[in-house]
């Protein structure tokens, strides 16, 4: 696999876990596209990385979770529906347990990176399956479902919008969103590595044969190195390319504004002010077109294509009943958590109260945070936030004070920084607890983060 293959095995910082580690990469390698095998192998390395629990529970971290399982089990007791909060419990709990254990497995940015091509190489073939679904009405029977774990609906979930090998559009956008900034953060190392290549290229051919001998000239510049470099850029030219061709074609308001922003933080840290300037200014044209009073609005629609504007402002969905509209969900759940603040109405019985107040069937309030106040109250809720801030403020601080030191590694511990903070905010208009998939890799990226933070904090 182009960008995994390495002149020297990596061999594991503790070798008793180096199995865990080999079958967290093949599990992810398969959960994609074989979500069974997928989770069954990741189950595999979660067991023999349990033989680390001294280690596990000792981590403060950890134990803040665990309190939180606590709770949480506690509130389901005084559930509305108690059945199916219990069932909302295997949402949660299994995969606070997959977090600690990931946490102990993944310890170092070279993990973070064989990570990263694992997760951009298999978007590939999830992509063009969705290219096909969209333009060529690829489908599949009713029985693959049975099979492989998932369906292809012809034209796309909802009609018009790509899904792919996931069951709606917008878990679709979920997961694009993650290849894409990790394939951005692979792609931007390549060019940094080709660029130091040809910088020191330069200052060989500039040196005198008579200062052969000199430090400049013996700087590690090696032509296999810059061959095996130049296939990966191409490669991940492509792949970043098609996963942010696929999308914008999933019309997700959501996934193009975590997309949008990721260039922009990316373009910050590396200091390109033309790229901010011209994201900052085409966003600006997009809300202008899309919200702008219409007198102004008419100029910059004749700009910005139709598809963005009128999804933004909502004019492509015109006739979406109030029920289904964000605000609605949002106030309600809100509602909701203020009735019962402490204990929220249990897991998973958001469902049944929406459509006993609005006569519709809704699965989620499209918002993690409020979801959680309304069905396990504020304080799991507010422990829950803490949780997430303490890692990503972890990390913050290990990115600015110890990774300095390793220059070559600040990139790929910046990209899943960036990718956390993108799964936090899809979270706030959207709910990716629900999908095995997409739930699994955001805490296995959770606990990567975590886990290299710790390493680096210890060292």
């Amino acid at each position: 696999m182009l960008g995994i293959s390495l002149k020297k095995p990596f061999r594991h910082p503790n070798p008793g876990l180096q199995f865990s580690w080999n079958c967290t990469q093949l599990g992810l390698l398969l959960l994609p596209l074989f979500p069974t095998l997928g989770a069954v192998t990741l189950g595999l390395a979660l067991l023999t990385g349990l033989k680390q629990f001294q280690k596990i529970v000792n981590r403060p971290i950890n134990q803040g979770f665990a309190l939180l399982g606590l709770i949480v089990i506690i509130v389901t007791i005084f559930a509305q529906e108690r059945v199916v909060a219990v069932l909302g419990l295997f949402n949660l709990l299994p995969f606070f347990l997959a977090f600690m254990v990931f946490g102990i497995i993944i310890q170092t940015t070279i993990q973070l990176r064989q990570l990263s091509w694992i997760l951009v190489t298999t978007s590939l073939p999830i992509v063009l399956i969705g290219f096909g679904q969209l333009f060529f009405g690829w489908s599949t029977p009713a029985e693959w479902e049975n099979i492989f774990g998932w369906t292809i609906a012809a034209g796309g979930n909802p009609v018009g919008r790509m899904a792919s090998v996931f069951m709606y559009a917008n878990i679709f956008a979920g997961y694009l969103t993650i290849v894409f900034i990790l394939g951005l953060g692979l792609w931007l190392e390549c060019l940094q590595s080709l660029n130091l290549q040809s910088l020191n290229l330069q200052n060989v051919n500039l040196k005198d044969d008579n200062l052969k001998n000199s430090t400049v000239y013996s700087l590690p510049v090696k032509p296999e190195l810059i061959t095996r470099i130049s296939p990966n850029f191409i490669f991940l030219t492509i792949a970043v390319i098609i996963n942010f061709a696929a999308l914008i074609l999933t019309n997700s308001r959501n996934a193009w504004v975590i997309a949008l922003l990721a260039c922009l933080v990316y373009a910050i840290n590396r200091g390109w002010h033309i790229l901010v300037a011209a994201v900052t200014g085409f966003a600006s044209f997009v809300l202008l077109a899309a919200f702008a009073p219409l007198a102004i609005a008419k100029f910059f629609r004749r700009i910005v294509p139709e598809f963005l504007w009128a999804r933004f402002n909502d004019q492509m969905y015109s006739d979406r009943p109030v029920e289904l509209m964000r605000t609605t969900q949002w106030q309600f759940a809100w509602s909701l958590t203020q009735e019962r603040p402490w204990t929220g109405w249990g897991l998973r019985n958001f469902t049944a109260l929406y459509q006993a107040k609005m006569q519709i069937w809704l699965g989620h309030p499209h918002n993690l945070f409020l979801m959680l106040s309304a069905e396990t109250g504020l304080p799991a809720t507010i422990i829950f936030c803490g949780l997430i801030i303490w890692i990503l403020v972890a990390g913050i601080k290990v990115f600015i004070k110890f990774i300095n030191y390793q220059k070559e590694d600040r990139l790929i511990f910046f990209s899943y920084i960036v990718v956390l903070g993108g799964l936090i905010l899809f979270n706030t208009v959207d709910v990716s607890l629900f999908d095995l998939r997409l739930n699994t890799i955001f805490w296995l990226l959770m606990g990567a983060v975590s886990g290299v933070t710790y390493r680096y904090q210890r060292n």
